[in-house]
């Protein structure tokens, strides 16, 4: 069953209307360019998705909608996370589970539980859920980075198939190549990475950039993935510039704006989050037409 969370994962936005409501023409419109664009899988309501501002209500809405239009049938990943461990767990009662595929579960934050904490936290998680759970470990947002050691302690859990690393410290990633089990999935948490990753013993990436550049970045990690980096590693130099363009202003911020110029959605994101800067979306233009992006995006 693991083998259908290789590849490219897009951790999916969630569109907004000017007035800032949910715009569901436009969730359509994005579903249907990833999904021809080769993604292998739909990651809903991660940090991309904006889910610290989409209310329960709205969450159960998006989940409804990508179960009833996700038209390659692809695998769903649903964003099941928090920092008081009994609320996940009770949450989850109300999560109609069909067509859920696993959750991406996010490492405690703010609290910043030691390491026997973050281990309860997860097999409390693990042990409720119906459905495989992916751990999420991404420090900067956090506070707190589960080590390769906390990692491959929970991996030992039957209902814990993965990690989204997404600590950026390639040490790390690989400590975890190593002593996980055969069957645990080291899922890159970042696009630049992903195939530095993989070399490793990493089989795929939860990506940011997908939503944007869906056939060009999965083209690329199946590259990778097939033993070719001399090829991946080539489109993935593309990539460099704009990568850091997407996080400057907060994520999603940047990849919506690429998304606007691509036509699919407007690039409405909801406070404490502000739209792109004018300035912003110059720089980006500029690094698409220097990279030879910009064709990608000119439809």
């Amino acid at each position: 069953m693991n083998t259908r969370f290789h590849g490219v994962g897009v951790a999916i936005v969630t569109p907004f209307t000017a007035d800032h409501a949910i715009d569901f023409d436009g969730f359509g419109r994005v579903i249907r360019h990833v999904s021809e664009g080769g993604v292998r899988y739909i990651v809903l309501q991660g940090t991309t998705g904006e889910s610290p501002t989409v209310t329960k209500a709205e969450k159960k809405q998006l989940l409804q909608y990508l179960k009833e239009n996700n038209p390659k049938n692809l695998p769903i990943v649903y964003g099941v996370g928090g920092n008081v461990t009994s609320e996940v767990v009770a949450g989850m009662k109300d999560i109609d589970f069909n067509g859920v595929d696993a959750i991406l579960s996010v490492c405690p934050y703010y609290n910043k539980p030691g390491k026997r904490g973050v281990i309860e936290h997860f097999t409390r998680i693990a042990d409720a859920c119906p459905v495989p759970v992916i751990l999420y470990n991404i420090p900067f947002r956090t506070g707190i980075n589960m080590t390769a050691e906390t990692i491959c302690e929970l991996a030992q859990h039957p209902n814990i198939i993965g990690v989204k690393e997404a600590s950026c410290v390639i040490e790390q990633c690989m400590e975890i190549a190593r002593d996980k089990p055969d069957d645990f999935l080291l899922i890159s948490g970042d696009d630049v990475q992903a195939v530095p990753i993989i070399s490793i013993g990493g089989v795929g990436v939860m990506s940011v950039i997908a939503n944007a550049f869906p056939a060009k970045f999965s083209g690329l990690i199946d590259a990778a993935l097939n033993g070719d980096f001399a090829v991946a590693q080539k489109e993935l130099y593309q990539f460099l510039r704009i990568d850091p363009l997407l996080y400057e202003e907060g994520n999603p911020v940047g990849v919506k704006s690429l998304m606007q110029t691509l036509g699919l959605i407007s690039n409405e994101v909801r406070l404490p989050l502000m739209k792109a800067s004018d300035d912003l979306i110059e720089r980006q233009r500029a690094v698409l037409q220097r990279d030879g992006l910009l064709e990608l995006v000119a439809h």
